[in-house]
């Protein structure tokens, strides 16, 4: 076992920074670095996809990853301060709502290039499934939300950050 490295549980282990980090005595990296950082340690061992795969793919495809990119970035700014499980709980659906996440699009539009517009309006047009709860126009622009994170994800993740950095979430 590495010197730097201290037990957590029987099998799990953490680095001496980390342990720092756990017991308060270390100050966490800016948000945008461990957004970042995070995402490149989950995603290190997943295959490459070229621009030609990633342009084959449904728009619907991408927003199930923009989905999960978008509820883990919302998961990971509410994260400090420490607050109880339910807070956090609470904070977050609030942020993942159909009519927040179309809120936000519309907030984002003014910034976007004319390629991110086209796979807005792909997202746009692929949600056309019925919904009970919200208009389908509110569904339609929280997909379409999705769909441009999942594209940015996987073709421009410091343009993803960028524009992730203008949504208003408040702490």
């Amino acid at each position: 076992m590495p010197a730097n490295y201290s037990p957590l549980r029987n099998d799990e282990f953490v680095t001496s920074q980390g342990q720092e980090l756990l017991d308060g005595k270390n100050e966490p990296p800016p948000p945008s670095s461990s957004w970042h950082q995070a995402l490149l340690a989950t995603t290190g061992t997943l295959p490459l996809l070229s621009q030609s795969q990633i342009q084959q793919m449904s728009p619907l495809a991408l927003a199930y990853i923009g989905d999960a990119i978008y509820e883990l970035y919302v998961r990971m700014f509410y994260l400090l301060p420490v607050q109880q499980t339910k807070t956090y709980h609470c904070l977050v659906v609030a942020q993942v709502r159909a009519e927040t996440q179309a809120l936000h699009l519309r907030s984002l539009t003014p910034h976007l290039s004319p390629a991110e517009l086209e796979i807005v309006r792909r997202g746009r047009n692929a949600a056309s499934g019925r919904t009970k709860r919200v208009e389908p126009q509110i569904y339609q622009q929280a997909t379409s939300l999705e769909t441009l994170i999942g594209y940015l994800y996987l073709t421009d993740f410091p343009r993803l950050t960028e524009l992730l950095q203008k949504l208003h979430l408040e702490k």
